[in-house]
Parts: C-alpha cells; structure tokens; sequence
C-alpha cells in the first residue's frame, strides 16, 4: 500500500488518541514531549542503533555513559557513580531488585534454591506494582514483598516498618532490599528518606529509591530538599519521561556503586567486541537489543538546561498551590492527602458522584483519572503539563460549582478532616 495511503489510514487513529498537550490534561504522570526528545527519537530510529555494544554504537553508547554518571552524581551519589537507561521504570526496578538479590544473597550463578530462609523485600504499601512484579518475575514469590503501612500523608510508617524488620527475623526470613517511593503513583507522596536510609545501613539492607516520578525535583534548587536522604540510596528508578516531559520511553536506573553491575550482574556476550575504555552495555543491562533513548533525554537537557528543568518543576508545584487554594473554598470536597509534589486527589460523598463528576468533566475537556485509594474512588489531578495555567484551574473548579449546583451537593462533614497545613507541603 502507497504511504499516502497508509497515512489515510492513520486519520481515525489519531482522532481516538489521548492529547497530553489539551491543557485540560491532568489525569496521569504522562506529560506532552518536548520538541527536543521528539527530534532526537526520530533521529535515533533513522539511525537505528544498537546499544547493546560499543562497536554497534560507539558514539551513543559513551554518550549514555556520560550523561547517567553526571545524572547519578547530581543525585549525590558518589564519585563511583553511574547508570543505565531502560525501557521503562518497571525494567528499572526490576534490575534494581535484582542487583540488590545477587549483591546480598550471592544467588547469581547458583540460583535461589539452595537458600535455607526465605528472602524478602519491604516497600509502601502505596509503591508501584512493578516491585510486586519484579519479586515474581525473580523467583522470590509476590508474597516476598512485605506491603508497609502509610500515614496520613501517604508516607511509608517508620515504626511499622521496624517492627516488619523485626517480625521477620523471628520467622527466620532473610530480609535483603528496603524499597522506598518519592512520588507515590496515586498521591505523590514521599517516604521519609532520611529514617529511611538510616533502616536500611543498620539492618545490612540495600536500600533502593523509587523515585521514577519525583526525582525530578532535584533539578529545582528551591525544591530538591524533598528528596533529602536519596542521596544514601544504593539505586534509584528515575524517569525522564514524566516530569521532564522526554518522549517515551526515557527511565533510568542510577547507582552509587557502578562496578556492582560487573561484579552482580554482568552476563559476557562473547560475540561481541570489546572496547578499552567501557563495557557493552547491554551486558549489565536486562536489555540486551537497546535503542538510542540516550540521544532524546540529552538533547533535551542540553535544550532546557538546569534552568529550564528547574521552570518545569516549579510550574507543576506553582499550580498545585492554586489547585489547593480552591479546593480549600470547597468544604464538600473531600481531599486523601496533602500534597509531598504536584498531585491531588479529591472526591464528592459518594463513589456514584465522583465517577459522575469525572464523565462531566470530561465533557467539558478537562481529564482526571479515576484511582482506587484506601476503598475509594478518588479524582486525581497530575500537575505535570506545561501548557495548563492557573486559569485553566480556574476554570475547572468553576465546572465542578456547576455541578456541585445542579446535583445539589451540600459540605460533607468528612471534608473537616482536610484541615491540613498545605502551606508546609508545598
């Protein structure tokens, strides 16, 4: 078939399509893409590089190299630091599971059947289900991952987690990795780092960051303190495909030890050269065949500079503020947490009016996914793109008045229990 013809074809498809660059959408960490990365994903597919090796893609994959070392380091990771892109955060934190498996069992070659306790891992009960799946897909069970219950604010409990560290001992368990979030998936919440970090160095735990959304405020030099304590990481899951707006996929596996790959990792692909000055990649990588995501992700911090990151920041936090100040007007408007980053998730008194008042939204342009949290449906607004405008928020909550009004929706008691000191979160 002629490409004008296939092109055709694409019209129906497109008009079907999600368009993240509507300044009404709000409803997940899916951002348009910079023009930068969009260029730079073309021209990686026109080339077509392999970074499996260096000899398929010397320039690209010393490039990588470059710029995830001086990523890793901006995380404060040590001079011995450095990284890896993968396909996605999932990827990035099964490898991440998996180092710290063979770093703390020695199960690389011999595998987990001779282990005489059973290993387990400890992450939020809030954390991304690609930890859940990442213990599958290892061998150690689903089950391995003891859930640890959250405050008030979505935050991982510090105590639940001692007494989890603890419990498990007694029951003969070998516990090995302790998984922290910054930016929850639902909530945005933030695990306290610091006590965190602290757990992890007493109990011998390889202490891993999720931080695959909220790590980009540490490009914000008047937000970074949020993510005080990630700097104790062993790893951590970074995406520049969500807040820095880099086409998919672009996500990161940082390391503070880089020489763990070779030692814990690295399966030799003896039909391919080797390089003095760098390893094949995709030998310490899950991946083995690896596209040249590395060109759109530094095209566009070249494009943005820190400045430029720094702006995208403060621009879903500066929202955020706004998206508080009218929720605060709005008593029958139930909200789950405080904002730790820029996302928010509220609801009406009932599951029946919130999944009513997302379709009316949505016919007003205006997008918001539909999360499950603590039993309820929650309306969950992602302050992530560029081009939504505190009008723009304005005029959202000038859609909810009017259906509020037509519904005939009074204050709900509960709302009381949102009396917290947003000033202090943000």
């Amino acid at each position: 078939m002629p490409l004008p013809d296939l092109l055709q074809q694409l019209e129906p498809l497109l008009a079907q399509a999600m368009n993240p660059a509507n300044p009404g959408y709000l409803g997940h960490m899916d951002p348009v893409a910079s023009t930068a990365s969009v260029i730079g994903d073309a021209i990686a597919a026109l080339l077509n590089n392999n970074l499996l090796s260096v000899e398929m893609s010397p320039s690209f994959s010393r490039l990588e190299t470059a710029v995830l070392r001086e990523l890793a380091q901006r995380f404060g990771l040590g001079d011995e630091a450095g990284g890896l892109l993968l396909s996605g955060g999932s990827l990035a934190n099964l490898q991440a599971i998996a180092l710290a498996r063979n770093w703390a069992l020695q199960v690389q070659e011999t595998g987990l059947a001779g282990l005489t306790q059973r290993p387990i891992l400890f992450a939020s009960e809030a954390a991304h289900t690609s930890i859940q799946k990442a213990a599958m897909l290892l061998g150690l069970g689903s089950q391995a991952v003891i859930p640890i219950a959250t405050d008030r604010r979505g935050r991982m409990q510090v105590a639940a987690l001692t007494e989890a560290i603890a419990s498990a001992r007694r029951q003969g368990q070998r516990p090995f990795c302790l998984v922290a979030t910054a930016g929850t998936t639902v909530t945005g919440s933030i695990d306290p780092l610091p006590e965190l970090s602290a757990i992890a160095r007493t109990e011998g735990l390889w202490f891993h960051v999720d931080a695959s959304y909220g790590g980009a405020v540490i490009f914000s030099p008047r937000y970074a303190h949020k993510l005080q304590g990630i700097e104790q990481a062993n790893s951590v899951t970074f995406n520049p495909q969500k807040w820095l707006c880099v086409a998919k996929t672009s996500a990161s596996l940082l390391l503070r030890d880089w020489s763990l790959l070779t030692e814990h990792f690295r399966i030799a692909a003896p039909y391919m050269g080797e390089a003095d000055d760098l390893i094949n990649l995709g030998e310490v990588s899950v991946q083995g065949t690896r596209p040249a995501d590395i060109l759109k992700l530094w095209l566009t911090l070249q494009h943005f500079g820190d400045r430029g990151c720094a702006a995208l920041v403060e621009h879903g936090l500066r929202l955020c503020r706004c998206f508080v100040a009218e929720l605060r007007q709005r008593p029958q408007i139930q909200v789950a947490t405080p904002p730790d980053l820029n996302i928010l998730c509220f609801r009406l008194a009932s599951d029946r009016l919130t999944a009513e008042l997302q379709q009316f939204l949505l016919d007003r342009y205006f997008f918001l996914s539909l999360p499950r949290f603590r039993d309820r449906l929650w309306l969950k607004a992602v302050l992530v793109n560029p081009f939504t405008t505190p009008e723009h928020i304005r005029q959202l909550f000038g859609a909810i008045d009017a259906f509020c009004r037509d519904r005939q929706i009074q204050p709900d008691p509960q709302s009381q229990d949102n009396e917290i000191t947003y000033s202090q979160s943000l």
